[in-house]
């Protein structure tokens, strides 16, 4: 009778007790991988969105025609503002023509140079995020060649062990000579 209660219990394929006890509480490992392959999902899915590709010639020339706009804008003030030491006059006359530009032409260059900011600044934050996603789906294979890393120091538990091997082991055991130690020795 108490063998019957225990395969009920235990027996017969099913674990009764920890199936009732997962009515109440979750199932820690079955949460943990769940958990786990949800992240992985997500970095997948970020990184085919954010994929590299090979990019073209035109690609490439128009990212340095847009890599252009501020370092003119940068040196082009720069040289204003030493025409202004070099030549004052004509510094004078090219501010005396913008003090002519209407304000409104003066608020859709803003509008003009702040889109051009903000859609650089969309470009980089999506690129650093393809750049993180790839750096997250390494994760785990740099934690690995770390941890085993970590195994071959010389202070790391069973690092030095011999294993089955009894010759290791007598040998790592036995005295052996030591000429320095002997010199030493001889000379105190």
């Amino acid at each position: 009778m108490v063998g019957d209660i225990l395969r009920a219990l235990f027996g017969g394929g099913g674990n009764v007790v920890a199936e009732t006890a997962e009515v109440f509480r979750v199932n820690a490992e079955a949460a943990d991988a769940r958990a786990a392959g949800m992240q992985r999902a997500a970095l997948d899915q970020m990184a085919a969105e954010f994929g590299t590709g090979q990019r073209g010639v035109f690609d490439r020339v128009v990212d340095g025609l847009n890599r252009l706009p501020r370092p003119a804008m940068a040196l082009g003030t720069l040289g204003l503002l030493g025409s202004a030491m070099v030549d004052p006059l004509w510094f004078g006359e090219r501010m005396a023509g913008l003090a002519l530009v209407p304000e409104p032409l003066w608020w859709l260059l803003g509008a003009i140079v702040s889109f051009y900011f903000g859609a650089r600044h969309q470009a980089k934050g999506q690129a650093f995020q393809r750049g993180l996603a790839e750096t997250l789906a390494r994760a785990p294979q740099v934690l690995a060649t770390v941890e085993g890393l970590r195994a071959l120091r010389h202070d790391s538990p069973g690092a030095a062990d011999p294993g089955p091997d009894a010759r290791a082991t007598l040998a790592a055991t036995a005295p052996a000579d030591n000429p320095a130690l002997a010199e030493w020795r001889a000379g105190r």
